[in-house]
């Protein structure tokens, strides 16, 4: 069974006018259950990640500011989004949600998170409309309970995925791709164990030759026993924030390939959403929703 992690507090409500799409956290599921490809038992809350699994890969200091609502300005805007109470609860229960993601994955061989995916956040510091970096969290909880010691984390986001880099620099438990825009957002990339920089423009066929032709070497030379995947939409032609030039078909046919390689290879799969920044809504949910009927089709 497809186990998805969903809360109504990953709905967010920000300033009039502000470009995250939070609605997308509400619509993605309501069309998935409209269309059949998720039924409602497939949905679970997962609540809230305690501070103790924070601190695995958070800095207590970091954390101590969030919890007091104590961040400075220039932290709160590098962060992109007004603080408050109910913001850092959000991003607790989202950072349970992988978390519980990759336990059900043990379990079933994969799952899924509505949301997730906050990989500009650094042990120390938020930015990139990212507070909690859960899938780095999720990635230590695992390796610290003894349940994974060679971890993959595929970042098909199209920003470069520079807080799980630099926080899993030195740790040979933990194998960080990241395919992303080379001229986009963050200007200062970190050094994950394999970047690849993509031109503007770059579409469908270009993208899908290049992952296909490096992600299954990777696989065999690496052998994870566990995988993250984060499939942000934003690569998408039409994304205002991407540069990219894919398709939604695209788009999907990189989740296949990655979900394809996952259940060969028997790895146990988690997978958060990203970002994906497309002017019509409606983009951005059907983009999403590929991914998830991508997985019905390979897996069940």
């Amino acid at each position: 069974m497809l186990k998805i992690a969903w809360s109504p507090i990953y709905r967010y409500d920000l300033p009039e006018g502000h470009r995250f799409p939070m609605s997308k956290y509400d619509l993605l599921p309501e069309q998935l259950v409209y269309e059949g490809t998720a039924e409602n038992e497939n949905f679970f809350n997962p609540g809230i990640l305690t501070d103790e699994m924070i601190l695995l890969t958070h800095t207590e200091s970091y954390l101590t500011k969030l919890n007091g609502l104590t961040l400075n300005q220039k932290e709160i805007r590098n962060i992109g989004f007004p603080m408050s109470e109910q913001l850092i609860t959000r991003g607790k229960h989202i950072s349970n949600g992988t978390w519980m993601c990759a336990q059900f994955a043990m379990e079933y061989g994969i799952s899924m998170n509505i949301a997730g995916g906050t990989h500009h956040a650094y042990a120390d510091k938020g930015e990139g409309f990212c507070i909690f970096n859960d899938i780095a969290i999720s990635s230590n909880l695992l390796i610290a309970n003894h349940l994974c010691n060679n971890i993959m984390i595929i970042d098909l986001d199209v920003h470069q995925g520079n807080g799980t880099a630099k926080i899993f620099e030195h740790d040979p438990k933990v194998f960080t791709f990241s395919m992303h825009g080379e001229r986009n957002y963050p200007s200062r990339k970190e050094n994950s164990s394999l970047d690849i920089g993509l031109p503007d423009g770059t579409d469908d066929n270009q993208y899908i030759k290049t992952l296909g032709n490096i992600l299954p070497r990777l696989i065999e030379e690496n052998k994870p026993d566990f995988i993250f995947y984060l499939a942000g939409v934003d690569v998408l032609a039409t994304d205002k924030l991407g540069r990219l030039g894919l398709s939604k078909r695209g788009a999907m046919e990189r989740d296949k390939l990655v979900v394809k390689i996952a259940k060969e290879n028997k790895i146990p799969t988690a997978i958060s959403m990203g970002g994906g920044y497309s002017p019509k809504l409606s983009d951005i949910i059907d983009a999403h929703a590929n991914t998830f009927r991508v997985v019905q089709e390979v897996f069940f």
